[in-house]
């Protein structure tokens, strides 16, 4: 499955042929939270997060969430990923648990797929 690194914006119209390469509906994706830069596709989160350390970002500052490009804003995102379990940033679940974190990462996806 093919894995693009998203660092200048994006038209929707990619993140749904990403979505339509994988899972139909959904994409993996990995957002690296201070490079402002996203790993898009792949079969696990693992795989795309692989990219963004290959490609010079920290351990600490990716998180894994899953794109329904198709669906409503409100339902757009889903917070949860192995990689997001990370005791040592907080994070004891699949899913961010921090609303402040959520919020980052929607800016950074928001900003960079236009809709």
């Amino acid at each position: 499955m093919e894995i693009k690194i998203i660092d200048n914006p994006v038209n929707s119209g990619e993140i749904r042929r990403l979505a339509e390469a994988s899972y139909g509906d959904m994409v993996k994706v990995v957002v690296d939270i201070e490079r402002r830069v996203m790993a898009v596709g792949g079969e696990l989160h693992a795989d795309a997060e692989a990219v963004l350390l290959e490609h010079g970002s920290k351990q600490v500052d990716l998180w894994g969430i899953n794109i329904y490009p198709n669906n409503s804003s409100d339902d757009l995102l889903e917070y949860t990923s192995l990689i997001n379990i990370s005791p040592r940033r907080g994070n004891r679940s699949m899913t961010v648990e921090d609303p402040t974190l959520r919020q980052r990462i929607a800016e950074i996806v928001n900003h960079l797929i236009i809709q």
